[in-house]
């Protein structure tokens, strides 16, 4: 990920609506005005969500701050979607499309080692054991972002033509928030036009990452379990050895993505990670079980590549006189940039955070369940750099890690990234219907 592809971009239509495109909304001046004013504030709640983290539907303290903030600010809110997920609608002073504004919530088990006054100190059960809970993947700074959003879209109301919706969404980091929100609902009631998200990453601070089309890819496992006859490790005749029949499968999946996935449209990933099996130098076991993950950026490519083991399993097993069993445990579909939305928004991303500071990304194999909003509504997801301007960012540690660190310095430029992509959205901009269209 430390290749970038140069941005290109060609000026669409009149020198009128060029020069609307560079101008933004014309709430934009005030927008950059009320972001340094609650910048202060922005940056108490995202400390306080990082000095108190809470693991995937259980964000109930998480979820009570939001939801408490927002009806101060005049938002209409519902609390308890999809377990511990929090809405918040606004109305504005002017009819127009409706958009929606996603942050997760959740943070994970790991012991944080960053030295910070804020620093967590958290604990929680997770996997029948306690552990340390850290907002390593830096949803601390999406929901105070998104709460500075929310405390802009509130100063200027009456001259938002729209609604935005604000979605504060559970258990991105597993067993996934956004599908049960989704069935609850939380896309109508009003119905979204377009979605907008993004994920804080070791880029550097205050530059914004995007691709058009494919960004993250699917993330899948799956456990093979192969069935063959336990005997005497002398004497391998008479059984049938699923140890040597494992090896065979796990080499054959190799050959999934050099020789059936056309790499050059669409990358893939088959790993096993896990072989088990025996317990003993001299028995040949009855069962081995392997487990490993797919990821892939095309969902035919998918769904292709589930066949294929499956298929090739059971006929290795089978082949050998044994039986081979496959289940998938489906995980995020890939997270797809909207092409039409992408090309919308570019402007407002060159915009806000200035065109030198925003880049077109390469594929990463990370996924995120904020493709399922994708799935439904046209929608963009993007990076949000917060590495220190004077550290190597190629050298940070990654998302994750017990030493992830966010420059707060890239907040409001995620707070003026949001608040615009949303009303440069409602206002039709840059050539989108008039204001009020849809």
């Amino acid at each position: 990920m430390r290749l970038f592809l140069a941005v290109v971009l060609v000026a669409v239509g009149s020198p009128v609506f060029a020069q609307t495109a560079a101008a933004g909304n014309p709430l934009a001046a005030d927008v950059d005005r009320l972001v340094t004013e609650i910048n202060p504030q922005v940056v108490a709640w995202r400390r306080d969500f990082h000095q108190h983290p809470e693991l995937g539907n259980n964000e109930v303290r998480t979820a009570k701050v939001i939801a408490d903030e927002l009806r101060r600010l005049g938002f209409e809110v519902t609390t308890g979607v999809a377990g511990t997920g929090v809405v918040g609608v606004l109305k504005g002073g002017q009819p127009g499309p409706v958009v929606a504004l996603r942050s997760d919530m959740d943070a994970l088990p790991v012991t944080e080692q960053v030295d910070l006054p804020f620093k967590s100190t958290a604990k929680a059960q997770w996997n029948g054991q306690e552990v340390g809970v850290m907002h390593a993947c830096g949803h601390d700074n999406h929901m105070a972002i998104l709460l500075g959003a929310a405390a802009t879209f509130a100063r200027i109301r009456d001259r938002i033509p729209g609604t935005v919706k604000l979605i504060f969404q559970p258990a991105e980091e597993g067993p996934g928030g956004a599908e049960p929100m989704i069935k609850a609902n939380v896309l109508n009631n009003p119905k979204v036009d377009a979605v907008f998200g993004l994920h804080v990453f070791p880029f550097p601070a205050g530059s914004i990452t995007y691709r058009s089309g494919p960004l993250m890819a699917s993330a899948d496992t799956f456990i093979i379990k192969v069935k063959g006859r336990q005997t005497h490790g002398a004497v391998p005749w008479g059984g049938i050895d699923p140890i040597v029949i494992g090896s065979q499968i796990v080499l054959a999946l190799q050959t999934i993505v050099s020789r059936t996935v056309n790499i050059t449209e669409a990358p893939a990933v088959v790993t096993v990670g896990r072989f088990t099996g025996g317990n003993r130098s001299n028995i040949v076991p009855e069962e081995i079980e392997l487990e490993g993950t797919v990821r892939a950026f095309d969902e035919d490519v998918r769904q292709n590549i589930h066949d294929r083991i499956r298929s090739i399993a059971s006929n290795l097993a089978a082949s050998a006189g044994a039986t081979a069993s496959v289940e998938f445990g489906l995980g995020y579909p890939v997270t797809r940039n909207d092409p039409a939305l992408t090309e919308r928004m570019v402007p407002t991303l060159r915009r806000v955070a200035g065109a030198d500071n925003v880049r077109v990304g390469p594929l990463t194999g990370t996924a995120e369940d904020f493709s399922y909003f994708q799935q439904q509504v046209p929608g963009l997801f993007v990076f949000l750099g917060v590495t220190p301007k004077d550290q190597d960012w190629t050298k940070a540690p990654q998302n994750h890690s017990p030493l992830f660190f966010a420059d707060e310095s890239a907040l409001p430029v995620g707070v003026k990234v949001m608040t615009n992509l949303a009303l440069d959205y409602l206002f039709g901009l840059p050539g989108a219907p008039s204001k009020g269209g849809k």
